[in-house]
């Protein structure tokens, strides 16, 4: 049995985070748009739809796909051997929220079974709005992770996740009976370093381990949480810092209490460098800290990057730190000069940690056991995965 699904890409989804503009939505996106911002999920749909096709042909999976001009679908799924129609054009770019609803309003009036959108938590609200106004809130939402922020639980771990999903969906092996939190935080007060999250829906999506599985959670502070990040803090300073070494303190509240043993005031939700206990660079957008990092390393100096997981979902590079790229980590000494930190609560509820960055072979060097600092003089080793082995 041949299933249609409807596939709908924003393209401007996560375009604002390499330049640290904490989000993509409205305005924002015509910003970084107008600065040369690359787009970002378009690469994410190819990844997806590349893994889909190989997919299909080996599982013999029957699938038609519904989708959009251009670059909100059909630019991916042509010349693939798919079976595929367009329901609806965008009218002009750069492509709006109205288009991404507008989309999935179309996909639905031609039987659409399940919706697989790319981009983040913005697109997803808008992907699940179309739903309700066409009274289909019993479809299966799948979101291929293409934003800067994802803090819904209804996104596959990777685009070639999200493949191997709907493949198994098509299939019958994954069941579509599971419901997952549609999340989405204040992206004006989370560039006031506020992390303010709202729970917007509960949506209908696939049941699969290749899922995040859970909504991300913000850090609790108590009094034990507080202590335990002193404790971290203390044992950094004392057994990893080097004045000589360049220092890229990621997201978080954990890498900002490190920060302020070193005396620095850090920002809380952005990516800042440090040298000698000075600060270097505060918020800094992708560029900067290549260029930073660039010039560090043609002195022969070290860099380290240091990184807490996202909680819940466990994932230290990809998820709201995009300024960190490829390219910079790559420049940086790549899997050496990574140091990850992460409290005791945290840790309970993860397996292993992840990693998406943009770079499938980066990932795949990143994959493997790692230290993480718990605790003042302990530490643990966790495995780093990709979240999915492509075919």
């Amino acid at each position: 049995m041949t299933r249609r699904v409807c596939m709908v890409v924003n393209p401007l989804a996560g375009i604002g985070g390499p330049l640290a503009l904490k989000g993509s939505d409205g305005e924002v996106a015509l910003t970084a748009l107008k600065r040369g911002a690359r787009l970002v999920a378009p690469e994410r749909a190819r990844r997806f739809v590349e893994i889909l096709v190989k997919l299909i042909g080996a599982e013999k999976a029957e699938l038609e796909v519904l989708t959009a001009g251009g670059l909100m679908g059909f630019n991916y799924v042509r010349d693939t051997g798919m079976i595929y129609e367009v329901v609806y054009e965008p009218s002009s770019w750069p492509t709006s929220r109205e288009d991404t609803i507008s989309t999935v309003r179309e996909c639905l009036k031609n039987s659409a079974e399940a919706v697989v959108f790319v981009g983040g938590d913005g697109t997803a609200r808008d992907v699940y709005q179309a739903l309700q106004e066409t009274g289909f809130k019993d479809i299966p939402l799948l979101g291929v992770p293409g934003g800067v922020k994802m803090y819904s639980s209804v996104f596959a771990r990777t685009p070639e996740a999200a493949a191997y999903i709907l493949v198994d969906w098509a299939k019958g092996v994954a069941r579509a009976e599971c419901y997952a939190e549609i999340l989405d935080i204040d992206e004006e007060q989370y560039r006031k370093g506020i992390l303010s999250v709202k729970i917007y829906a509960v949506s209908k999506t696939f049941c699969h381990k290749m899922l995040v599985g859970v909504s991300k959670q913000p850090t609790q502070l108590t009094a034990d949480e507080e202590e335990n990040m002193q404790g971290i803090a203390r044992y950094f300073i004392e057994e990893y810092y080097k004045p000589c070494a360049l220092y890229i303190l990621g997201p978080g509240t954990t890498v900002k209490t490190i920060a302020a043993q070193m005396g620095i005031n850090k920002t809380l939700l952005g990516v800042d460098v440090v040298h000698n206990k000075k600060l270097l660079a505060e918020d800094a957008d992708e560029e900067t800290l290549y260029n930073i990092v660039k010039r560090h390393r043609e002195k022969g100096g070290e860099v380290r990057i240091v990184l807490t997981p996202i909680g819940g979902q466990g994932y230290i590079l990809g998820r709201g730190n995009q300024q960190i790229s490829p390219r910079v980590i790559r420049e940086a000494g790549g899997r050496k000069s990574i140091i990850v930190v992460a409290t005791r609560s945290k840790l309970s509820r993860l397996h292993s940690l992840y990693v998406d960055t943009g770079d499938p072979n980066l990932d795949k060097e990143l994959e493997g056991y790692i230290r993480v600092i718990v605790d003042y003089r302990e530490e643990t080793v966790l495995r780093v995965l990709r979240g999915v082995e492509t075919i």
